[in-house]
């Protein structure tokens, strides 16, 4: 089993920057990632890191070169630092792990967090 609990969510004004944690525990996974959810949309891919095989990253179009995804295998910890953040980037953001390779649908993740809130003020 995989436990994962995420911080670091909050509100921020257009342009400011934020970075989330989730840390995990119990047994690692082979791949971690973020998504995220606003209200009366669906849940929708943010980034995902392969925890093992070099570090290989993904993102979703709307958020690359704006979000960056990172690992730290000593604690366990999953980053996303977000910069430049606009008021389409509020939602609720979900840390995500699956066992095998890097995948962009949510459905294809085991485990989940509870989630931690991003508001962005215009």
């Amino acid at each position: 089993q995989v436990q994962l609990v995420e911080s670091g969510g909050g509100m921020v004004q257009a342009g400011g920057s934020l970075r989330l944690s989730c840390a995990a525990s119990g047994r690692a996974a082979d791949t971690m990632g973020w998504f995220r959810q606003a209200p009366g949309k669906e849940r929708e891919f943010v980034a995902a890191i392969g925890w093992f095989w070099g570090s290989y990253s993904l993102y979703a179009d709307s958020v690359k070169g704006r979000f960056t995804i990172s690992k730290d295998d000593a604690s366990k910890t999953l980053y996303l630092e977000m910069s430049g953040l606009q008021p389409e980037d509020t939602a609720r953001y979900y840390c995500a792990a699956r066992d095998g390779p890097l995948r962009q649908a949510s459905d294809e993740y085991e485990y989940w967090g509870q989630g931690t809130q991003v508001t962005v003020t215009s």
